[in-house]
């Protein structure tokens, strides 16, 4: 054959392999290949498939103790993440899936290696590493609080007592430990109230910031953000309380406990299981206020709060209302009604609340009624602000608010510090509160 012969076949050749690898290739792209089993065709599962299905056992089912658990829905860790078992294990292996090398050559497949392999051999290994990456998400969302509460097990999350408390100051209950007046006559409110520079002259405002131990994520952006004389009010209903209690003592933060109470609404304003309620016997509602009570220790009082929840039909029950103020007045709690423009509490030390300053909870809004605060502190000497909860928003704006109030003439100062005396005590009786 001549030459020019030799290279006519030769061009052949190289047409017709490259006709047949473009054909490979787009075969290859328009799905993963398919083998033959039992005569019949099967597609092979790819990494991200299997790894789909070992993530899926994890969120499929929810725990019996639903509503139980719907405080702790969407909360972030305290602190180090203790995720749950079988979220753990399955991130563990989509860790493990993700550690393949994705490039270089795999393992060759009798002896040979095509470039579909190598292409089909990343795509699974960087599906590999998304779906790992989801899954360790997936483990932070959903890792208990520090307390390692098992699911459905609400009542075991106050189970753990805090340190640097008095013991005199607690007694057992049948939901745990209780606040009392010790046996010389010291109160929670003066040995838990943040400490105050009382001979201060200038005009005082307090601010109270609601839900505290709900949501991880903005109870920690409030620990580290707020000014310590803040007052936060803890969410009962909150997983690991006693360590957010700890977190804020560190702080030397004062705390409230916040008493569920049927609310105006209700019952399409849910205040929770364990609400006081007007159609409860009083018995219950006692027995409802001390488990609110026995959920986490050290706290100077209680506020009628939850959310945006004021208890607003259950404070005009009438001697229910009046049993409840009598009950933490003998405790040596003090009580901030929330409700603005109620009468101070008749029965306990305390306060009621001059503004709600996050309905609504824009920076514009919440920016006037900080600035109406202030006005109020000049009027009248002191101002209590109430913020339902410790969303981003509130957080940012109190803490840049709170920066100019010494320039401005004004102190913050916490809530303990605005109590008035009840009715019916004597001046020497309050010198112990």
């Amino acid at each position: 054959m001549t030459l020019p012969g030799w290279r006519a076949l030769g061009l052949t050749w190289a047409v017709t392999l490259a006709v047949a690898a473009g054909g490979a290739v787009w075969l290859n792209h328009l799905g993963p290949p398919r083998e033959m089993a039992g005569g019949e065709a099967r597609s092979v599962p790819s990494a991200a498939t299997r790894i789909s299905a070992a993530v899926q056992p994890t969120l499929g089912t929810a725990p019996e103790g639903a509503r139980e658990s719907r405080a702790a829905d969407a909360a972030a860790p305290i602190s180090t993440p203790s995720a749950p078992a079988t979220t753990t294990e399955a991130a563990r292996e989509l860790s493990v899936a993700a550690t393949e090398p994705t490039s270089g050559t795999p393992p060759a497949i009798a002896g040979t290696v095509s470039s579909s392999a190598v292409q089909d051999a990343s795509r699974e290994s960087h599906a590999a590493t998304s779906a790992a990456a989801a899954a360790r998400a997936l483990a932070t969302a959903g890792a208990a609080p520090p307390a390692a509460v098992p699911e459905g097990s609400r009542e075991q999350s106050a189970a753990r007592i805090i340190s640097g408390l008095d013991p005199t100051l607690t007694e057992p209950g049948r939901h745990g430990l209780l606040p009392r007046i010790s046996a010389d006559g010291r109160t929670p409110i003066r040995a838990y109230g943040r400490p105050f520079d009382r001979t201060d002259s200038r005009p005082r405002i307090a601010i109270i910031i609601g839900d505290f131990g709900l949501n991880a994520s903005h109870s920690d952006d409030a620990l580290r953000r707020l000014p310590a004389a803040v007052s936060l009010a803890i969410n009962p209903y909150g997983y690991g309380l006693p360590a957010w209690s700890e977190r804020a003592r560190e702080r030397r933060m004062e705390t409230l406990m916040g008493i569920p109470m049927e609310p105006a609404g209700f019952p399409m304003n849910d205040p929770g299981d364990r609400a006081l309620l007007t159609a409860l016997p009083l018995p219950e509602n006692l027995d409802r206020l001390a488990w609110a009570l026995a959920r986490t220790q050290g706290y100077a009082g209680a506020i009628g709060a939850i959310g945006g929840m004021r208890g607003e039909r259950f404070a005009q029950s009438g001697e229910s209302f009046s049993s409840v103020q009598d009950s933490l007045q003998g405790r040596g709690l003090l009580y901030i009604d929330p409700r603005p423009g109620a009468r101070n509490p008749s029965r306990a030390w305390g306060r009621v609340v001059d503004l709600v300053i996050d309905e609504p909870a824009t920076r514009g809004e919440i920016e006037r009624r900080l600035t109406a605060l202030e006005a109020l502190a000049r009027e009248r000497g002191s101002a209590l602000g109430l913020a339902g909860s410790p969303t981003p928003v509130v957080v940012d704006r109190i803490a840049t608010w709170a920066q100019t109030l010494s320039a401005k003439g004004l102190v913050l100062a916490p809530a303990s510090v605005l109590i008035r005396r009840p009715d019916g005590i004597s001046e020497t009786t309050s010198r112990t509160q």
